[in-house]
């Protein structure tokens, strides 16, 4: 086993902006996740937006391993992503996107995010995909992945995502047991500058 016991202190400019500032704080914060869970919990979500509140923080049947969080709240994922931060980071980077291409970066703002989103979670209602239907998501690694994951949440369905790289009967046994009603896919990818057929 290797050890290393060199320190490699994190720039300035990265302390400014942490939302933990220091090992102290992280291990208070720590053992509070320990001794209270429900105020540790309760605290995490107060920095989500809900459309509804949850009246209790966790509820808990151990012996029939029944577990319940933040009952009675209602949230979406997408809107937290997403919606909530176009007033003011509307023209801010939301996704920076590595292409296959060392040094070639895509930038995605969160409005371009949102209109993205949007469009694919339109298709999916157009197709019939509604709140509980699961959808599989066959695709490389490309932005168009990351929405049409936040399109599933904006519009409650489950995204359920199979790797590219499977044989074809793998993928096969993986979406028929998701049971989804919509694969989303893509002819091709790019890996290591090669051209990738997902069909």
């Amino acid at each position: 086993m290797m050890q290393e016991d060199q320190v490699y202190p994190p720039k300035p400019h990265i302390v400014e902006r942490a939302h933990i500032s220091s090992m102290d704080e992280y291990l208070r914060l720590y053992r509070l996740s320990l001794d209270d869970p429900e105020t540790f919990w309760g605290r995490q979500a107060e920095r989500l937006t809900w459309f509804q509140p949850w009246h209790a923080v966790f509820d808990h049947d151990y012996p029939n391993v029944d577990f319940g969080w933040y009952l009675g709240g209602r949230l979406n994922a997408c809107f937290n992503c997403v919606d909530r931060h176009l007033g003011e980071r509307g023209d801010q980077d939301a996704i920076i996107w590595a292409k296959d291409e060392p040094g070639e970066y895509e930038h995605i703002t969160y409005r371009q995010l949102k209109h993205s989103v949007s469009r694919i979670a339109n298709v999916l209602r157009h197709f019939g995909v509604k709140k509980g239907d699961r959808v599989c998501l066959y695709m490389p690694m490309i932005p168009h992945l990351a929405y049409a994951m936040l399109a599933c949440a904006r519009i409650g369905a489950v995204h359920s995502v199979v790797f590219a790289g499977f044989s074809a009967e793998s993928l096969r046994e993986r979406i028929l047991d998701a049971g989804a009603k919509v694969v989303i896919t893509a002819d091709q990818g790019l890996r290591g500058g090669k051209t990738v057929p997902l069909k």
